[in-house]
């Protein structure tokens, strides 16, 4: 049953990527972040009620620091699905795993010392391969895939990946001081609320049609439907079979950005979303091993 909601979690949000690469056509990206927020904020607040959840904490600074880095990793994902075809959208922000094993090798290459022993740099070296293959894929899958008008769409959807990094490192230490996952999330809903407001004062609002607004529903709904989904797969701990049936969420993507938006993605460009998948499940595996219980991440 954990892989089922896994499965099904990465579904939803890769459905919610498809309302809101629709609705980026009327709304802009404050304005979609915002109304997300909204819907998201009213879903766990009415699932931490039924949990029995109280929403007040004693980490407000570190739930700030999380709904931060949250909301920019957020509003570059929906800029970039506004402007890119929806599979390298997805690619690009799943590359989180890759970003956090990028840190890993950081941290190792500083932290060790040769006189520990052998074992280190064989760790290392797994680290770097999966980084090394991890970017490679982003060049393949970009290369033939991305106009040139569409290059700083492809660095934001690459700084959505690496934000929802640092996002995902500071979920991982509020889940070590005990706050519910409800409560987390209901926090970045309360974040991306508030600014998606701030945006909107600087952008302005659309104009409102209620035929373009019905978007605005799915994109709420399916968000936290796909975050409660991965809260259950990850309720028994995060196993590596679960963890890694993330990445079905680019498969889901490929499928709808080709079946619904007519998107054309060469061989060298499926070839690159699987190097990219395949180095993700690597960098779970490997971060498995240091932190066996780590919470999902967010998309």
């Amino acid at each position: 049953m954990q892989a089922l909601w896994m499965v099904l979690g990465s579904f939803f949000f890769a459905t919610m990527a498809v309302c809101v690469k629709y609705a980026s056509a009327w709304f802009s990206s404050s304005e979609l972040v915002f109304y997300r927020g909204v819907l998201g904020m009213l879903f766990m607040w009415l699932l931490a009620r039924g949990q029995g959840v109280r929403l007040a904490t004693n980490y407000g600074g570190m739930h700030f620091w999380r709904s931060l880095v949250g909301v920019i990793s957020l509003g570059a994902w929906f800029y970039s699905l506004a402007e890119l075809p929806l599979a390298t959208s997805m690619t690009l922000n799943y590359m989180s795993s890759v970003w956090i094993a990028t840190f890993l090798v950081g941290g190792a290459l500083l932290a060790w010392n040769p006189r520990r022993g052998a074992a280190a740099p064989l760790r290392q070296g797994a680290l770097v391969a999966t980084v090394l293959a991890g970017f490679a894929g982003v060049v393949m899958m970009l290369r033939p895939t991305i106009e040139q008008n569409q290059v700083f769409a492809g660095l934001i959807g690459l700084m959505s990946g690496l934000t929802a990094a640092f996002a995902y490192m500071q979920v991982m230490a509020l889940g070590k001081l005990g706050e519910p996952e409800t409560r987390t999330v209901f926090y970045f809903a309360v974040g991306s609320t508030v600014a998606g407001a701030l945006g909107m004062v600087v952008t302005g609002l659309s104009a409102w049609d209620w035929m373009h607004a019905l978007w605005l529903i799915p994109v709420g709904v399916l968000a936290s439907l796909g975050q409660l989904c991965m809260t259950r797969a990850y309720s028994h701990g995060a196993t590596l079979v679960v963890a890694s049936l993330q990445y079905s969420g680019i498969v889901f993507g490929a499928i709808y950005s080709i079946t619904l938006f007519g998107d054309r993605i060469p061989l060298l460009g499926w070839a690159g979303m699987a190097l990219i998948v395949g180095s993700g499940v690597a960098a779970t595996v490997l971060r498995a091993r240091a932190a066996p219980d780590s919470p999902a991440e967010e998309h």
